[in-house]
């Protein structure tokens, strides 16, 4: 049942923003979210490139927010296939060079549940982990991931990490035909530290662009893949299938940003790795992994 949205609330995801408790979110999460994938206004366009657009909203000079928006066109994927791309937690394991480690915690619901991942960052920059609360949903022929942080006790900050919060954070898929589709990837994330320029002008004009390609690459080989890796395990598609322990809603909460420590890394100098195009979080482009 939906609920009458607030005319007081203030506008952004009511998850984290309008709510003080954990909750899956609803239809109108997912329209709001929808909303924002689509939206022009406010969104400064920094790439633009073979079919890879990214854009960056002007936040407040005090605030480390950090919010960006990128969209691929892509061809030869069905929506379905990318849908399953971003699902599937052992593939990413292969495709994503720049995680550290990832695993789901537990099931809330058919369509929700609790995960951790951490990342590698732009060197010499601290790498960062979140705990999130993710929601799925199929509309016709289109579907949406997103996520946002949440606390779990039995998953605390830890000292070798930086402990990052996604206010919103999410995947738009929109399916452009029987073969095709368009991805846009909305993230609105504290990471928890005044980062540096150069990290912020990077990840708008390389590290973004180079992460859809190479998800658009995972894409292509995932049906070859997947066919010698449980090929009818899609727990996502099939909640039935899911081995993941049942977790009230009661035994979390949500993480609030101010609540966690500041790393100030914002006079920290881009490593001569970095300036050279090495590593750094993306890895090689080399797709051997993906057999």
């Amino acid at each position: 049942m939906e609920k009458p949205a607030a005319s007081t609330e203030p506008q952004g995801p009511r998850p984290v923003l309008g709510r003080e408790s954990v909750q899956v979110p609803d239809d109108q999460d997912f329209r709001s979210f929808r909303s924002e994938c689509e939206a022009e206004v406010g969104w400064n366009l920094t790439y633009s490139k073979a079919g890879v657009s990214v854009w960056v909203q002007a936040v407040e000079m005090d605030r480390t927010l950090h919010k960006i928006k990128c969209r691929m066109e892509c061809r030869d994927v069905p929506a379905e296939t990318l849908y399953d791309v971003l699902h599937d937690i052992e593939y990413r394991k292969k495709w994503d060079s720049n995680v550290i480690e990832t695993f789901d915690i537990a099931r809330l619901t058919v369509n929700a549940d609790v995960g951790y991942y951490s990342w590698r960052c732009p060197k010499p920059l601290k790498n960062r982990d979140v705990i999130t609360l993710r929601s799925w949903l199929p509309m016709g022929a289109d579907y949406i991931i997103m996520n946002y942080s949440v606390k779990h006790p039995k998953y605390p900050p830890r000292k070798d990490l930086v402990r990052a919060v996604s206010i919103q954070t999410g995947y738009l898929i929109q399916s452009t035909g029987p073969k095709s589709c368009v991805i846009t990837y909305l993230a609105q994330v504290d990471p928890k530290g005044s980062l540096p320029k150069w990290v912020v002008n990077k990840s708008s004009q390389f590290l973004a662009p180079k992460a859809m390609k190479k998800m658009y690459k995972a894409c292509v080989k995932y049906p070859e893949w997947k066919q010698k890796h449980q090929p009818h395990f899609k727990p996502w598609l099939h909640p039935e299938q899911s081995p993941l322990p049942s977790l009230a809603l009661s035994e979390l909460s949500v993480q609030h940003a101010d609540s966690l420590e500041n790393i100030d890394e914002s006079a920290v100098a881009e490593s001569r790795e970095e300036r050279a195009g090495g590593a750094g979080g993306e890895g090689s482009d080399d797709d051997t992994s993906l057999t």
